[in-house]
C-alpha cells in the first residue's frame, strides 16, 4: 500500500459496488460506486494517454462542481500524472485577471495538459498562449469510461512512495504561482495519522461542501474518506453558499457524522438558516463538525451551538484544527473525545505578545484551542531568532513530520526559505499551552475571507489603476467582523484632492476595480491625506500599524 493507487486498486477488489460517494446536484442524489467511480476515471486515464501526456507530468484541472471533476482527478491518479484542482472561472471574476493568473501558474507549472469545460477553453487558449505553452486541451465529453480496469497495467502502477501525487495551489485572488508538491507518501501518511487522531472508520459518513482546490475540502472532505471507504456525500460549494440550510439537511438525511467548515461558515449558518428549512432536520448524528482554515472564534462556536443545539448538535461535537497545505492538511487537532480548551486570557498582555491568564475584572479574550500535534507532526513555537519561546509566549509555529511537502514545485528558492534545520516556518503566530496549541494571527500579510487566501498586495496593484491614486501609497488589510465570523476587507488610499466629489468618486471606483478584479468584495474604502500612511524605517507599508490607526480613527474597536 505504497501509493494512492494501490488502495484504490484494493478497494475495487475488495469491495467493488460498495458506495463511494454520494453526489449531490440540487436534490439529485447519484450514488457512485468504487466500481463505478474507477472505470469514469479510467476512461480520463487512457485519453491522457491517447494524448501522449508523459507520466509525472502536471495536469491541471478546472471543471464545475460535479462527476467530471472526481473523475478526471482520479484519472490523473490512475495513469500516473500529478493533478492539480483550479478554481474555475466564476461570474464574479474577471476572465482578464483570471487568464493573466493562470497564465503565470502555468509558466512556472509547465503542466502537459488542461482539463476543463467548453466554455472555458478560449480562455485556456490564451493562457497556454501566453505562456508559450505545448499543451493539450481536454473535454470531459470526448472521454468514455471503460469497461474493465486493470491495475497492475496502468502507467500509475509504476510510480513511488515518494513520486509526486498533486499539486495544492493557493486559493487566493492571483497568488496562483507557488504549488505545494506531495508525494504519495507523505499523502498517505496524513490520511492515516489524520484518520486515527478524529477516531474514523468506515462506518463515518462524510458530508462535505468545501470546494475540491482548498487542502480542507480535498484531503479532509474528499480523498480521505474514499481512501479509507467511509462514505462521502459530496455537495457543491455553490449550493451551499445559495442555500446553507442544504448541509443541515444532508447531515440529517444521511446521518452525516463528520464535516469540516471555515469559521466563517458557523456565523453564516446561524444568520442564514431560517426554521422553515429546518423541519424534521436532526443533527444528532454529528460527532465532529471541525473548524479549521482561519482562525478560529469562541463566538463563531456559541452562535451556531445556540441557534442548533434544539435541533440535536450536542456542544461535545464542535471541534477545532490547524492545517495548511504544506502538511497536506491536519497539523492539530482538538475536541475529540473531550470539550476544546478554551483559554481566556488578558486582552492588554495578547498585545505584548504574553497569553496570560485573564485577572478577575480585567479585559478578556477567549481563545478557541487548535488541540493537539497529530501523531506524526511535532510543533514548536520560535521567536525572530529561531530560538524556542516558553509556554504562553507568542511566536511562530514551525512544524516537522512525516506528511511535509516535497517542495513548492519548481521553487527551490521558496522552498529553502521555507524551512530551518528541518522546520516549516508557517508564517503564523501561536502559543503553546500544556500542549494545546492556540494560533493568534499571521506574520504574513495574507487576508482570510470565508476561508479563501486573499493577498494584499494583488489588492493594492488592482487599487492603483484608478484614477487618483498614487501606487506606493494604499495599504490592503483585514479586519475580523464578529458578526459574520471571518475577516473583510479594507483599503486604505492617500490622495491629493481635497474635493468630496472626487473622493467618493476615487472610493467608489476602488470598490468597482476589486469586485472586477477579483473574487472579494471591499468592505472599506477608506481616503485619506497625504502622509497618512505609517511606513517602517526601510519604507515599507507597515499593515498592522495602519490597521491599528485606521480602527482607531473609524472606531471599529
Amino acid at each position: 500500500m505504497n501509493t494512492l493507487l494501490d488502495v484504490l486498486a484494493r478497494s475495487y477488489e475488495e469491495t467493488p459496488d460498495r458506495i463511494a460517494i454520494h453526489l449531490l446536484e440540487g436534490d439529485v442524489d447519484q450514488s457512485i460506486s468504487y466500481r463505478v467511480l474507477l472505470h469514469g476515471a479510467g476512461g480520463y486515464a487512457e485519453a491522457l494517454a491517447q494524448a501522449g501526456v508523459v507520466t509525472g507530468e502536471p495536469v491541471v484541472i478546472i471543471l464545475q462542481h460535479g462527476r467530471a471533476l472526481i473523475e478526471a482527478f482520479f484519472g490523473a491518479i490512475l495513469y500516473g500524472v500529478v493533478p492539480s484542482i483550479m478554481p474555475f472561472l466564476s461570474e464574479k471574476m474577471s476572465p482578464d485577471r483570471y487568464r493573466e493568473s493562470l497564465s503565470s501558474l502555468m509558466e512556472i507549472t509547465r503542466p502537459a495538459a488542461i482539463i476543463t469545460y467548453p466554455e472555458f477553453v478560449p480562455q485556456a487558449h490564451r493562457a497556454v498562449h501566453s505562456a508559450n505553452l505545448d499543451c493539450t486541451i481536454l473535454l470531459p465529453s470526448g472521454v468514455t469510461p471503460i469497461s474493465e480496469l486493470m491495475f497492475e497495467y496502468l502507467p500509475g502502477a509504476k510510480r513511488s512512495a515518494e513520486d509526486l501525487v498533486l499539486l495544492q495551489h493557493s486559493s487566493g485572488t492571483t497568488g496562483l504561482q507557488k504549488g505545494v508538491a506531495l508525494s504519495h507518501r507523505s499523502v498517505l501518511n496524513q490520511v492515516y495519522g489524520y484518520a486515527d487522531a478524529i477516531h474514523m472508520t468506515q462506518e463515518d459518513i462524510v458530508v462535505n461542501w468545501l470546494p475540491l482546490y482548498h487542502d480542507m475540502g480535498l484531503i479532509a472532505g474528499f480523498l480521505m474518506p474514499i481512501l479509507l471507504r467511509a462514505k462521502l456525500v459530496l455537495m457543491s460549494p455553490f449550493d451551499w453558499v445559495r442555500a446553507p440550510h442544504r448541509l443541515l439537511q444532508a447531515v440529517s438525511r444521511y446521518r452525516g457524522t463528520l464535516s469540516w467548515l471555515p469559521n466563517f461558515a458557523y456565523n453564516f449558518c446561524a444568520q442564514k438558516v431560517g426554521d422553515r428549512n429546518m423541519e424534521g432536520v436532526d443533527l444528532s448524528s454529528w460527532r465532529a463538525v471541525i473548524n479549521c482554515s482561519e482562525p478560529m472564534r469562541w463566538r463563531s462556536h456559541e452562535l451556531f451551538l445556540e441557534r442548533f443545539e434544539s435541533f440535536g448538535l450536542r456542544r461535545d461535537a464542535l471541534a477545532t484544527c490547524y492545517a495548511m497545505a504544506e502538511n497536506v492538511f491536519a497539523v492539530t487537532q482538538g475536541g475529540i473525545g473531550c470539550s476544546v480548551v478554551v483559554d481566556e486570557v488578558d486582552r492588554q498582555a495578547m498585545q505584548e505578545q504574553v497569553a496570560r491568564p485573564a485577572q478577575h475584572g480585567s479585559d478578556r479574550m477567549m481563545n478557541l484551542s487548535a488541540g493537539r500535534p497529530i501523531s506524526i507532526t511535532e510543533v514548536r513555537i520560535l521567536d525572530e531568532d529561531r530560538r524556542d519561546l516558553p509556554e504562553r509566549h507568542i511566536g511562530e509555529i514551525a512544524i516537522k513530520g512525516t506528511c511535509m511537502l516535497s517542495g513548492y514545485y519548481k521553487r527551490d528558492d521558496l522552498t529553502e526559505q521555507a524551512f530551518h534545520e528541518g522546520w516549516y516556518l508557517t508564517g503564523d503566530l501561536g502559543y503553546l499551552v500544556n500542549g494545546e496549541l492556540f494560533v493568534t494571527g499571521r506574520l504574513k500579510d495574507l487576508i482570510i475571507v470565508g476561508g479563501k487566501n486573499i493577498y494584499p498586495q494583488d489588492l493594492e496593484e488592482l487599487a492603483g489603476e484608478v484614477s487618483g491614486v498614487h501606487p506606493g501609497r494604499l495599504v490592503a488589510f483585514g479586519v475580523f467582523n464578529e458578526t459574520i465570523g471571518t475577516e473583510e476587507i479594507v483599503i486604505v488610499a492617500e490622495v491629493d484632492t481635497d474635493d468630496p466629489q472626487e473622493r467618493r468618486r476615487i472610493a467608489e471606483e476602488i470598490r468597482q476595480e476589486i469586485a472586477h478584479g477579483s473574487d472579494v468584495t471591499l468592505r472599506y474604502s477608506w481616503i485619506v491625506d497625504r502622509k497618512w500612511l505609517i511606513k517602517t524605517s526601510s519604507g515599507k507599508l507597515a499593515r498592522r500599524a495602519n490597521r491599528e490607526k485606521f480602527l482607531a480613527e473609524a472606531k471599529l474597536m
